[in-house]
């Protein structure tokens, strides 16, 4: 049950983050009038018509902005993480690789080959 939860709430996160701009306009679609008679920074000139899409321009401004400082961050995090500067020597002994140490034998015969393969003599 907690894990259907916690699935169901990091869906909606999801969500949320990428329908930021959808939030921000259904926001102001729902608050028209109180944003065009308050907060609109063209109230005092009602020949604009600008009915408070200078407040929504500036919401979506910043939104995009958020949303944009939030990827930065993200991506600097996940820089960050993959980068990790370790100080500790690490070393790995193995078992299953040994050094087999065998004399060399200089006193062996020339092979066939280096008898027959000779490089031509100049002059």
């Amino acid at each position: 049950m907690l894990q259907r939860v916690t699935a169901y709430l990091l869906i909606f996160s999801l969500a949320a983050v990428n329908f930021s701009r959808f939030f921000v306009y259904a926001g102001f679609e729902l608050n028209k009038n109180y944003i065009a008679t308050t907060l609109c920074e063209n109230r005092d000139k009602p020949a604009v018509h600008c009915d408070g899409k200078c407040y929504f321009a500036k919401k979506i401004k910043q939104a995009d902005d958020k949303q944009a400082s939030d990827e930065r961050q993200s991506q600097k995090s996940l820089f960050l993480e993959v980068f990790v500067i370790s100080t500790t020597d690490m070393k790995f002994h193995s078992s299953l690789l040994q050094v087999i140490d065998t004399p060399y034998d200089d006193c062996l015969p020339p092979t066939p080959a280096a008898v027959i393969f000779q490089p031509p003599q100049l002059g």
